[in-house]
């Protein structure tokens, strides 16, 4: 497909979102005029605790289905503490878009940088390369106040429901046993764990069956098991030895973040959100108002979310060209890292939003 065009649905959202969708439209754009052979479209809505202040609603008119349309949606950064709905939870359109599109794979890449923070002492932690695999619409999320599901919820009592399904569930371990396949032709080991807790909830063994059940399968990948607690001590002793760990919603929520500060911090989490239709790509760090427009945001999260969608709209739509400027980025990131060209605030360094980013640009030409 010659010079394809796509429609990127863009919400900048609250806090630092606006700077890193900046940074992030920069370094696509660079890659696209690298590589050639595809366009983009960009529409942007607004969305988010302060349009919600302003406006008494979470999301422009209009905007939920504009951004149903698109090819894909870039998100940069929902919520603000002190804005919140009339329950006392923060305002979350994004969570809302999640399960009505069922964006059901929460894909979080895990990835140790040349000179980037070094958590563990240990010299294998250099060689940090895994995928927390989240499902996205289901576990314990499911009752989130978003969807209004809590059947008791009152001054003495609230409980919520986990729960999972056979049908997502088995369409989220295909996801995750594909994933393995893609990233082993790319020289990953071809490793699928399990994650979950099995040994004590019913959802979970039924969660651990379906994996088992889908294994067959994909006689090609390799499958383990690890109770949650046990994933997490894990996380701590031998990071290195994982590849794609597939998990429950509020699990996922957990481990990423650790996962995360592994390799840096949040700064370096990105996201993207999948499913059958529709596909959404965020950076997985929270607004942080505090330093909003002050250039002092590291925009890689961010940048590296936007690769993702480049591999996403080049795998769904067979266009190669998506797929080389996806490999582009993720390329000059590691380029830029190794040559000691990022220097991010966030890890200590002198580079704020606009350096790194201008950085990142060079390597890409």
């Amino acid at each position: 497909m010659g010079n394809a065009t796509f429609n990127v649905a863009v919400i900048e959202g609250d806090g630092i979102g606006p700077d890193v969708i900046a940074a992030t439209r920069a370094v696509i754009e660079a890659a696209q005029a690298r590589v050639g052979g595809f366009s983009l479209n960009f529409d942007y809505h607004d969305a988010g605790a302060g349009y919600y202040a302003e406006h008494g609603r979470d999301m422009a008119p209009g905007s939920e289905e504009g951004v149903a349309e698109a090819d894909a949606i870039l998100l940069g950064a929902i919520g603000l503490p002190h804005i919140r709905a009339t329950d006392g939870t923060e305002i979350a359109p994004h969570l809302r878009l999640r399960e009505n599109m069922q964006l059901y794979a929460g894909v979080r890449p895990v990835k140790a940088y040349p000179n980037g923070p070094q958590k563990l002492a240990a010299p294998e932690a250099a060689k940090i390369d895994f995928i927390v695999l989240r499902e996205s619409t289901e576990g314990l999320f499911y009752s989130a106040a978003v969807h209004g599901r809590t059947d008791i919820a009152n001054d003495d009592e609230v409980q919520d429901i986990l729960r999972i399904t056979r049908p997502t569930t088995e369409k989220l371990h295909d996801f995750a046993f594909r994933l393995a396949q893609k990233r082993k032709r790319r020289g990953s080991p071809g490793l699928v764990t399990c994650v979950d807790k099995a040994n004590v909830f019913q959802s979970m063994a039924l969660f651990r069956k379906i994996f088992h059940e889908r294994a067959a399968a994909f006689p090609d990948i390799e499958t383990s098991t690890n109770y949650v607690d046990a994933q997490a001590l894990d996380l701590i002793r031998r990071p290195w030895a994982f590849d794609v760990l597939v998990m429950e919603n509020m699990f996922g929520d957990i481990l990423s973040d650790l996962a995360g500060g592994l390799v840096g911090g949040m700064g370096m989490a990105s996201c993207a959100e999948i499913g059958d239709s529709h596909g959404l790509f965020q950076p997985a760090h929270g607004s942080a108002p505090d330093i909003a427009g002050e250039d002092k945001a590291n925009p890689l999260a961010a940048i590296l979310s936007g690769a993702l969608m480049l591999d996403y709209l080049g795998e769904r739509h067979g266009v190669e060209q998506l797929t080389n400027a996806a490999l582009e980025i993720e390329s000059a990131v590691e380029r830029a890292f190794a040559a000691g060209e990022m220097r991010p605030m966030e890890f200590g360094g002198d580079q704020g939003t606009k350096a790194l980013t201008k950085a990142l640009l060079a390597v890409l030409g």
